[in-house]
């Protein structure tokens, strides 16, 4: 019984088993995605938390001075937190995958995981990465166009049609994929573990991690994925991504459960 005893113990510390996946899998993760926002659509939840806060920031930024040239790393930095802010849609995902009711009221249930401090410090790291992130756009900014434009158009002008504003898109966007690329290997599929097994943040990064390292191809092509579908949610106007962030959401669950048996 003591043996017995020792070996469930000796189960439960060990490691969760990661599993090697292909294209096929990103594939039936995003159908599932899909599948999930049209039966539980949640898109007038973030058109009411997204569009005023974009809103926001863009009239900020449009009315000219420092804050312009970060109109678009303020922008594609949602992809760097929207791992936890998506923490509500694992939870519906997860309740369908049971087979219990779900509704967009069901993504409050999370306030009541004991995962929920987890989940916090793990918003807090990623927050601390994102504004990093926005100072680093900020010195790429300052160490090739370096003044700041005289309104939107001007920025577009000098980042499309001069040297410095070739050398700033290029450096930028190589920076932002750095941080992009950091943030898929620690969140992948740690935030939808830590509320599905309660488990330490520090375990469930380590498992994404090795998710990573075990898939690299598929996790890539699933990076890439979601930077292009984010980029085509921005138009028009933003609106599309009230309908992007919802499926990526749904479908990251999808994913935690066919990379960690």
């Amino acid at each position: 019984m003591a043996h017995a005893l020792r070996l469930d113990a000796a189960e439960e510390a060990a490691p969760p088993m990661i599993r090697r996946i292909g294209l096929s899998e990103l594939r039936d993760a995003l159908a599932a995605g899909i599948e999930d926002f049209l039966a539980t659509p949640t898109q007038l939840v973030f058109l009411c938390i997204l569009y005023p806060l974009v809103g926001l920031v863009a009239a900020r930024a449009m009315s000219g001075g420092a804050l312009l040239p970060l109109l678009w790393p303020l922008v594609a930095g949602l992809s760097l937190v929207g791992p936890v802010a998506a923490v509500g849609l694992y939870e519906i995902s997860r309740r369908r995958e049971r087979g219990l009711p779900a509704s967009w009221l069901n993504a409050f249930d999370v306030l009541r995981s004991p995962a929920l401090p987890s989940i916090a410090g793990l918003g807090l790291l990623l927050a601390i990465v994102f504004v990093a992130w926005l100072f680093a756009a900020r010195a790429v900014y300052a160490s090739t166009i370096g003044a700041a434009p005289a309104g939107l158009g001007d920025l577009l002008r000098i980042a499309f049609t001069t040297p410095e504003g070739h050398r700033l898109i290029l450096l930028g966007n190589g920076v932002g994929a750095l941080f992009a690329l950091v943030v898929l290997a620690l969140t992948v599929v740690s935030v939808p573990m830590l509320l599905d097994r309660n488990v330490p943040m520090a375990e469930a990064m380590s498992t994404s991690l090795r998710v990573c390292a075990a898939n690299p191809g598929p996790m890539a092509v699933w990076g890439v994925t979601v930077a292009v579908l984010l980029l085509l949610g921005t138009l028009p106007a933003f609106i599309g991504l009230a309908i992007v962030m919802p499926v990526l959401g749904h479908a990251t669950w999808h994913l935690y459960r066919s990379c960690v048996a």
